[in-house]
């Protein structure tokens, strides 16, 4: 079994690793024969190896476009043909991709990019913490502010338990300004907790 990537707009495949290998890299892979994954800022320009930006895609499995929606074709699309994805990635120097986060999902905070998925890992391995997820809410100073909803194991664990260990645990912009406990958190039919949901209040 090997990572691979791709969407319906590719054709289910884009990318995958090596078949002959002996642990997971951690990535998605590299681009099968004949694509290309590039990584790019907003407006389209591709960034350096190491940085982050969105994952665009280009080769002969990629769509032409939407049936009957010009606009959001053309939206989808970097001026030099590249489809974009809408994930947020990094390729290393052997041109093996990572994804990072949904680029929808990412947090914008004083200027500052924040992925949920980071801090999630980090949180989540906080004593007395069960799960949990992260979403930017409106904030008058900063843009955006971050929030943490927390499924507890202990019943004991507090919001200051919480607020601690990401002070000791993460960089000063990526604390949390707000932390809720819940018993659960929304989840789709295949346990990938929706953060829309969260976003919307329910």
């Amino acid at each position: 079994m090997v990572e691979g990537w791709g969407m319906s707009e590719t054709c289910a495949i884009g990318t995958n690793n090596p078949v002959i290998t002996d642990r997971f890299s951690g990535t998605i892979g590299l681009p099968l024969p004949g694509v290309e994954i590039a990584i790019k800022d907003d407006a389209g320009n591709s960034l350096p190896v190491g940085e982050s930006g969105e994952i665009c895609i280009r080769g002969p499995n990629v769509m032409s476009g939407y049936y009957r929606q010009a606009t959001e074709t053309a939206n989808a699309f970097t001026p030099d043909g590249f489809m974009r994805t809408g994930d947020i990635g990094i390729m290393d120097g052997q041109g093996y991709t990572k994804i990072v986060d949904r680029k929808k999902d990412m947090i914008l905070v004083s200027g500052f990019n924040v992925f949920p998925s980071e801090l999630e890992n980090v949180i989540s391995l906080c004593d007395g913490v069960l799960e949990c997820a992260v979403i930017g809410v409106p904030d008058a100073k900063q843009g955006e502010a971050i929030k943490v909803y927390v499924v507890r194991s202990d019943p004991t664990l507090s919001e200051e338990d919480v607020a601690r260990y990401c002070q000791q645990n993460l960089t000063g912009y990526k604390h949390p300004k707000y932390i809720e406990f819940r018993d659960e958190l929304p989840k789709s039919n295949v346990g990938k907790i929706l953060r829309r949901e969260l976003r919307a209040g329910k």
